[in-house]
């Protein structure tokens, strides 16, 4: 291959295959779990900093219960709680303290609504006196504690409730909620899918004050879907969904005064069809953050509300000639100065800016991209955060002064590193693994990154695998239509280079994503191996568009989605193609939602190239998908028909030549199922014959009993068929 080799690992790999016993890989195994690593769940750092809680869950009774460890020597130090012992309770799904950790917000019951969105039964747990109540009868959403641990607020039919738990009096706050029409507190469907935030309020520190947002869907367009479940009637499902150019709900800004018991509006200033993509009280109770974007979401205000005066002023403005990534690293420091992160020197760094929105420094730069942001030391003075600053396919993780110097390296081990830190930033809980090391746990200082003790190794499934035939990833970058992009590829057993060896190619491509990286393995990749095992080569190339090598790598194919990313798909077929293992008459490729456009796509342009393609739960045409995604990436289809057309699978029928798989979901609320059925009925009308298969009252996952088994199998009996 031209450019770098960056073989992983693969001596470890040799040897490992040496003693093996090279057991096939099955799809009952890699779908039944077989294969999971274990993590650490619902961890909480005590404000002491010097221990941890954890929720753990007995696998005999199904009781579960909040343990707190010591993070030094990892020792059990107490039960909180465990559900056995409290007859109200069988057991609860998640936890979250109070800010003084006195109370204990539990979640039961819980059900799943959208993708981040759940209601459920709540109950609080007095620590103190062991005492539980609970929240309301109903299922309710997103009830959150006021710093002072005195309160607690909570949206019930798209209304914002307070109790008082002094008082004991429930204030209703809000009283216009109504499905389909007025939501306060809580985002609609397109803010939770594409700004991935569903609580939309906040408590002020004294908490004596509430910010929300309030969305009016009235003049959005209802999108219904059915449900067949197992009755003799369908049910249908009808929710608000703007598909791109249409009408979105109607933002307003709310602020109530739980001591003069008022709610009033505030007026952001002369803003005209806009979102409101976060909002957060500063350090100081009377100022509110709110950060407004235009529908292009090129052009982002961070605001600041006077709650004493009720005045908005701008103090930040972020714009780009693309758009404006949201994120949540907003943070602000005890005078009111805040941290911030912005692409606006090419790579993703973090700034410092003073409390009227004036520039103090650059606190990282390079030619690469800060990845997540963790947190500030106010003791020290120091900034941690992770970044791609060893390689665009490894994440480490680093502190930094506040000033910007004295940058140090943490994480040691070359792959993918992430970090949670204990709250006075003492130590943090590394979570590292690479393409040949399952997830490893380890306690470290945050001092210097120096390991404190092993928490989880996970070499219990590197003792499972060694009885198998596992396929190693072999990374590198290629040459692609003047680009370096980064790959990798899994060969057969006894792979000869002498031989022809068809290949089946794995692709997503969305703007900012990443599917060549160097971390432990999936389900599918297990699948991959499994494919390999039976004599396919794999391979996954990153084209332009995808993440995490600047923002003008990222933001090439701006206006015209599915152009340079098929371009740079086809062209890393013909460079595999060109290899003399290869068999250029027999490669496919496959992709899921971003990536079963692009495989159908390739299939459909490239028919040359590709003998068959999977698509799995595709977007057909742009025009079906939702207003903050699409428009953020080709602004609306009636300033762009051209972006929206020029590259829709459902416009290029005619050039299907190979064969093809179409895979829907028929309840994905996310991409509709209409986007498969305009495709067929493109395909039938243009006389192509093809695979097709719709998985009744499924979701974007295609997941529940037996259906990925079902999925996968059917892919692979396709792929075994046509490649």
């Amino acid at each position: 291959m031209k450019g770098t080799k960056l073989f992983i690992g693969l001596f470890f790999w040799i040897a490992l295959l040496a003693t093996g016993q090279n057991k096939a890989f099955t799809l009952e195994e890699i779908w039944g779990g077989n294969f999971n690593t274990e993590g650490l769940q619902s961890l909480h750092s005590m404000n002491n900093g010097t221990e941890y809680s954890v929720l753990e869950r007995n696998k005999v009774d199904g009781s579960t219960s909040i343990e707190v460890y010591d993070y030094a020597s990892g020792e059990k130090v107490k039960t909180i709680l465990n559900s056995q012992a409290i007859s109200e309770l069988s057991g609860f799904q998640e936890y979250t303290f109070s800010s003084n950790e006195d109370l204990i917000l539990l979640l039961t019951d819980s059900e799943k609504i959208y993708r981040h969105s759940k209601r459920g039964v709540y109950y609080f747990y007095d620590v103190g006196t062991q005492k539980i109540l609970k929240l309301s009868d109903e299922k309710i959403q997103e009830p959150t504690l006021s710093p002072d641990g005195k309160k607690v607020a909570y949206v019930l039919n798209n209304n914002i409730y307070v109790i008082n738990f002094e008082t004991g009096q429930e204030i209703q706050l809000t009283d216009d909620g109504k499905k389909n029409t007025i939501i306060n507190g809580i985002t609609d469907w397109v803010y939770e899918e594409e700004f991935a935030f569903v609580r939309a309020f906040d408590w002020n520190a004294d908490s004596n004050k509430l910010a929300f947002i309030r969305f009016d869907e009235t003049a959005v367009p209802e999108f219904s879907m059915d449900v067949y479940g197992s009755a003799l009637y369908q049910k249908q499902d009808v929710f608000k969904y703007p598909k791109a150019g249409e009408k979105n709900s109607t933002v307003s800004l709310h602020l109530a005064d739980l001591e003069s018991m008022s709610v009033d509006k505030i007026n952001l200033g002369d803003y005209k069809d806009f979102y409101i993509p976060r909002l957060s009280w500063t350090q100081k109770a009377d100022i509110l953050s709110v950060q407004v974007l235009n529908r292009h979401q090129n052009d982002l205000d961070l605001v600041f509300v006077d709650a004493s005066t009720k005045k908005a002023s701008v103090v930040l403005n972020e714009k780009d000639e693309a758009y404006v990534d949201i994120t949540d690293n907003l943070t602000f420091l005890q005078d009111n100065s805040f941290i911030w992160t912005s692409e606006k020197d090419g790579f993703n760094h973090i700034y410092h800016y003073d409390a009227s929105g004036q520039l103090i420094n650059q606190i990282t730069q390079g030619a690469w991209d800060v990845t997540s942001y963790y947190g500030y030391n106010a003791k020290t003075k120091k900034i941690y955060y992770q970044s791609v600053e060893n390689g665009s396919i490894n994440r480490d993780v680093y502190s930094i002064a506040l000033t910007g110097k004295d940058k140090i390296r943490l994480s040691k081990k070359e792959g993918s590193n992430s970090a949670d830190f204990s709250a006075d930033y003492t130590y943090y809980i590394n979570y590292f693994s690479n393409s040949t090391t399952p997830s490893v746990i380890t306690l470290n200082k945050a001092k210097n990154g120096e390991i404190v003790r092993e928490i989880k190794n996970n070499k219990a499934v590197l003792d499972k695998l060694a009885q198998y035939d596992v396929r190693p990833k072999e990374f590198s970058t290629i040459d692609i239509n003047g680009e370096q992009l980064n790959a990798w590829v899994i060969k057969p057993k006894d792979f000869d280079p002498t031989k022809k060896y068809p290949l089946l190619m794995y692709q997503y491509s969305g703007p900012g994503s990443q599917s060549v990286k160097n971390s432990w393995y999936s389900s599918n990749d297990y699948w991959y191996m499994m494919l390999a095992q039976q004599g396919y080569i794999v391979a996954c190339v990153d084209g332009r568009g995808t993440g995490f090598k600047g923002a003008k790598f990222k933001k090439a194919t701006q206006n015209d989605l599915g152009n340079l990313e098929v371009q740079d798909q086809i062209a890393a077929a013909k460079y595999f193609g060109g290899l003399e293992y290869v068999d250029a008459e027999r490669i496919g490729i496959w992709g899921w939602s971003y990536g079963g456009f692009m495989s159908s796509n390739c299939l459909f342009k490239g028919a040359d190239t590709f003998k068959m393609a999977i698509a799995v739960a595709p977007v057909t045409s742009w025009r079906f998908y939702d207003t903050i995604y699409t428009e953020r990436y080709l602004t609306t289809p009636q300033e762009n028909a051209s972006g929206y057309d020029n590259n829709s699978p459902i416009n290029y029928v005619d050039g299907l030549k190979g064969k093809y798989l179409l895979v829907h979901g028929s309840a994905d609320d996310n991409v509709h199922v209409q986007n498969t059925m305009r495709l067929i009925e493109a395909l039938v009308q243009a006389n192509k014959q093809f695979d097709w298969a719709i998985y009744p009252d499924k979701n974007h996952g295609i997941y529940g009993g037996n259906t990925r088994l079902h999925l996968y199998t059917k892919m692979t009996n396709f792929i075994k068929t046509n490649l």
